[in-house]
């Protein structure tokens, strides 16, 4: 059974078989029209098979993240830690703290106590991550450019900016194929004047790659994280971790189904 539990102020924290929501607060370009040149994920693409555990890594020394429920992988650096396919990590509505806006299964985070508050008063400290990693998918899409500009702008809102839609920014949908051969697109956002209400709060920038996975489905990775303080995340990391995503056998259904379908801001 699922357990919901909400964050207040602070990235979604991940817990076994469940997974939680910030309660109406944040973790912690212009918005430019997509041109709609749909792409999917090619058939010669490589496919990695296998169930988590089992499957290897690309990149020599890093972890493999494997998600079942979208029949996907990619790889992230040793120092990130690994969750299971059976978390869920998101962020819930302003009004409704139980439905979640946007979120991943399976997620990878990186320095996942990097800033702790305890936003409410009322004893109970949030653990804030500076960044994080992961796969959803995309129910009701038409094209790769539409997941990736939807994912991107909802985490970098959700995370950053909620509920101020007006500092939210991001680039045009950009074609990109990953080494394993999966075609689709990318957009990047980003907050710009965050409101920097709490020691854990402030500006951010996500991206998000849609493409298709073996059945056909609309999928996106994603990732996000917070940006000009120390230690934040490079883009030309973020970048190589992109590189590595891959499909990794058929999809199998998705014991939570949380996962959101995000609006732009």
């Amino acid at each position: 059974m699922a357990i919901s539990v909400t964050v207040a102020a602070g990235v979604a924290v991940a817990v076994t078989a469940a997974v939680l929501f910030r309660d109406g607060g944040r973790a912690d370009g212009a918005g430019g029209s997509a041109s709609p040149a749909p792409a999917s994920g090619s058939p010669s693409a490589s496919v990695t098979s296998g169930a988590p555990g089992t499957v290897k890594s690309t990149v020599k020394g890093w972890k493999v993240v494997v998600n079942p429920a979208h029949g996907t992988a990619f790889d992230v650096p040793p120092d990130w830690e690994v969750l299971g396919p059976q978390i869920f990590s998101g962020f819930s509505d302003d009004k409704d703290p139980d439905k979640p806006v946007i979120g991943h299964t399976a997620p990878a985070f990186f320095k996942k106590k990097w800033c702790s508050l305890d936003a409410n008063g009322d004893g109970y400290v949030n653990d804030i991550a500076l960044a994080s990693t992961g796969t959803k998918g995309a129910d009701g899409a038409k094209t790769t450019d539409e997941v990736a500009e939807k994912t991107a702008t909802a985490w970098a809102y959700s995370a950053f900016a909620s509920p101020d839609k007006e500092v939210v920014r991001w680039d045009k949908p950009v074609a990109y194929t990953t080494k394993a051969g999966v075609k689709g697109s990318y957009v990047k956002a980003r907050t710009e004047g965050a409101k920097k209400d709490h020691k854990c709060a402030g500006d951010g920038w996500a991206i998000a790659f849609g493409f298709k996975n073996s059945k056909g489905d609309f999928v996106a990775w994603d990732f996000y994280g917070r940006s000009g303080v120390q230690g934040a995340v490079r883009d030309d990391l973020v970048m190589r971790i992109l590189s590595t995503v891959r499909l990794s056998g058929d999809p199998v259904p998705d014991p939570l189904r949380k996962e959101a379908s995000p609006s732009s801001p």
